[in-house]
């Protein structure tokens, strides 16, 4: 018997399949990745935000944010004038640092998530002495989601 030489190419054709689906797997996972990474952006910015809502003097609040640039804030409020420029110095400093979080996270640095993750836990610890039981479940629910992103970068550096 004759052999058409189909074999070889259905094999060929079969290997770049698979290696098709892998290449995929990772940029899912790399994805999921910088999903988690950039919860910290978010906490950063709507800490910000927070922050300039109370110097403006409105009474609204994004639950992500930070407890403890919320504590500065009532603090700056009693100092007055230079309470304000104080408030967006530190809380610059404190949301600058969430941004750092979230851009060595991107990268799939652990360290970062590590880092990230254990302040905001504590930021949410804050929040619990508060009694702010709504802002700890969102605490809950972001290191859950920056926990799943630890969990794939952790899968594409090994």
């Amino acid at each position: 018997m004759a052999s058409t030489g189909m074999a070889p190419i259905q094999a060929n054709e079969r290997a770049q399949q698979i290696d098709q689906r892998a290449a995929v797997a990772k940029m899912v996972i790399a994805a999921r990745a910088r999903a988690g990474a950039k919860w910290f952006y978010w906490i950063a910015g709507l800490s910000m935000i927070n922050s300039l809502a109370v110097m403006s003097g409105s009474n609204f609040h994004f639950v992500v944010g930070l407890g403890i640039t919320s504590v500065v804030d009532v603090m700056a409020r009693q100092a007055g004038s230079m309470g304000s420029v104080l408030d967006i110095v530190i809380n610059g400093f404190v949301s600058g640092a969430f941004v750092l979080f979230g851009y060595f996270a991107v990268k799939a640095q652990k360290w970062a998530f590590l880092v990230g993750m254990g302040i905001y836990a504590l930021d949410g610890l804050l929040l619990l002495a508060a009694k702010d039981y709504l802002g700890v479940g969102f605490h809950a629910y972001a290191l859950f989601a920056i926990y799943r992103g630890l969990q794939a970068a952790e899968q594409v550096q090994g």
